[in-house]
């Protein structure tokens, strides 16, 4: 059991707080049951699992499959576990996998997809991928001057869902976009003072979402990409909507859309 924080392990968990370690390392972390059982069942590319003697005590099949996978499974005290751990009150178990993990969305056969530009809420990105996971979207491409992708809270938000969505961080936003409509797709772009409502838009056909920052929305550069600029409209004195609230109303308009083109 491991019981010291100088521990060479737990000095290199801690260290997958920070952006920088999981750069380095080229690492991140996965606390808690449900991140660690979906884990499992995508087939992560977990390197090391830690938990306390009572979490392997109410959780022994999961903790023998886990350690199957990975290169070193230990048993820690909960000061141990609270040490490497982001959370204030974690579950019992937490666990690294390479970043490797994500799988980049296909540049071909896109029928939904999102672009995020400059997203800086961890919580948002994270709610966002499990409401594209929701309505089997094709991928999420992100700027890289956006928040960490596999960033704990990230993660966290996603409900396990981050597996299961392809994405990838760009360093050209224009280019990604162009390569799309060069297929035929549609590039939908969010600006509060578009004419037209998310919900006139034609979500039938092959489209790409854009989204921006929090507080400053898209950037000039990607406006000028869009085939079509849509808003939300909201009532007097609403400034705006959250990003992640945004992105859940276009994608499952579009959602309904391709819905009622397959009843018909």
């Amino acid at each position: 059991m491991i019981t010291s924080l100088q521990n060479p392990l737990v000095k290199q968990m801690r260290k997958l707080h920070r952006a920088k370690g999981r750069r380095e390392q080229h690492l991140f972390l996965l606390e808690g049951t449900h991140l660690l059982e979906t884990a499992c069942e995508v087939n992560c590319s977990l390197v090391a699992v830690c938990c306390t003697p009572q979490w392997q005590e109410r959780h022994p099949q999961l903790w023998q499959n886990a350690s199957r996978r990975v290169r070193r499974a230990e048993i820690v005290t909960p000061e141990v576990l609270n040490a490497i751990a982001t959370t204030v009150h974690p579950d019992g178990v937490v666990a690294t996998a390479l970043r490797t993990t994500v799988k980049t969305p296909s540049l071909t056969n896109l029928k939904l997809g999102l672009v995020l530009e400059r997203l800086q809420d961890p919580g948002n990105l994270g709610t966002i991928i499990r409401t594209a996971v929701a309505v089997n979207a094709d991928g999420l491409w992100l700027s890289e001057d956006s928040v960490d992708v596999d960033n704990p809270k990230v993660l966290r938000a996603s409900a396990g869902e981050w597996f299961r969505l392809p994405m990838a961080v760009s360093q050209n936003l224009k280019a990604v976009i162009a390569d799309y409509q060069a297929q035929g797709v549609q590039i939908v772009g969010t600006l509060p003072q578009a004419a037209k409502t998310y919900w006139e838009i034609d979500f039938t056909s092959p489209t790409l979402i854009l989204l921006g920052n929090e507080g400053a929305g898209l950037s000039d550069d990607l406006v000028s990409l869009a085939d079509e600029k849509v808003k939300i409209p909201l009532s007097a004195g609403v400034e705006s909507l959250n990003v992640a609230i945004a992105a859940a109303l276009l994608l499952y308009e579009a959602q309904r859309q391709k819905r009622l083109i397959l009843i018909d």
